[in-house]
């Protein structure tokens, strides 16, 4: 049995979830079983969510009520992030999955809606052979530092600092 993979995909650029969703495409490609639960975002109609419908082997969460930074209740915030914790920890454990993405979760350690030792708890007990990828800006170095690939996104240039609103099949 190989070792699942710990991995991250930080910093301030794009395409932090879109990477994770393209290795999510490769494992279902190989019969792998795939499970993502997204932080932050609230159920809608995103590209993605859409998408997960026509595969049989993905599971897909969205445990968010929308993006916390223009939150009207961060204790509504908080009580749905720690549901959501909730049920990544259920999937972790139930060695079920080959792939579990953790979307946007680098957010719940940051605002503190969850602790980040828990967290790192769960990653250093996580079944032997399962991979998690974690996505979300400002990695905290403890996350760094036990995983086994990190990758920084970089902006350089970015559509929204010249007024482009989000496109539909790209940004979401």
């Amino acid at each position: 049995m190989e070792k699942g993979l710990v991995i991250i995909n930080t910093g301030d650029g794009k395409g932090k979830s879109t990477a994770a969703f393209g290795t999510a495409f490769r494992a279902l490609g190989h019969g792998y079983k795939v499970c993502v639960i997204q932080f932050i975002k609230s159920p809608s109609d995103y590209g993605e969510i859409l998408s997960a419908k026509k595969f049989e082997d993905l599971e897909w969460h969205t445990e968010g009520r929308g993006f916390t930074w223009n939150s009207d209740d961060l204790e509504k915030d908080k009580a749905v992030a720690r549901k959501g914790f909730e049920l990544a920890k259920e999937k972790i454990n139930s060695d079920k999955y080959d792939l579990i993405i953790l979307d946007e979760i680098t957010y719940l350690t940051n605002y503190k809606f969850i602790d980040i030792e828990e967290l790192l708890t769960i990653l250093n007990n996580k079944p032997d052979r399962l991979n998690i990828i974690l996505t979300g800006r400002d990695a905290d170095s403890k996350l760094i530092e036990i995983a086994d690939t990190v990758t920084e996104m970089k902006k350089i240039k970015h559509c929204f600092d010249d007024g482009i609103k989000a496109k539909k099949g790209i940004e979401f």
